[in-house]
């Protein structure tokens, strides 16, 4: 067994790396829905679950470039999951008067054994 789960994972606020600009932003979007994220085998065996709340920067063609935890979860091997998954993330980019830009996103990795209410998370013990 693998111990990893399948997430969903949903950008909650885009905030435009360009200063001062006040042009409309088109938002970055996740090009696949699901990503694979690695559920650490020993939180799962103990029924840990948490949430780690990143900060990626998305490149103006769609690759996450730097990662930072805004808000841990409490549990390192949560957030470590969370960052080195994350890296793997793919975006269609934001745009700015039709312009690719780059911009950070806020995105909520969630560790569940069970699926969220207001999400789509579904989780799949050993990588089924």
């Amino acid at each position: 067994m693998k111990g990893s789960v399948r997430m969903v994972v949903v950008v909650a606020a885009v905030a435009a790396a360009a200063c001062g600009e006040e042009a409309e932003i088109e938002q970055p979007t996740p090009l696949y829905g699901e990503v694979p994220i690695d559920y650490p085998l020993h939180m799962w065996d103990q029924d840990k679950e948490g949430e780690t709340v990143l900060r990626v920067r998305v490149t103006d063609v769609g690759a996450v470039d730097s990662i930072e935890v805004l808000q841990s979860s409490g549990f390192g091997a949560f957030d470590s999951a969370a960052v080195a998954g994350a890296r793997s993330l793919r975006f269609t980019p934001a745009r700015r008067d039709g312009e690719r830009i780059a911009v950070w996103a806020e995105v909520p990795v969630y560790f569940s054994k069970r699926p969220r209410p207001d999400s789509l998370l579904v989780p799949t013990p050993g990588g089924g």
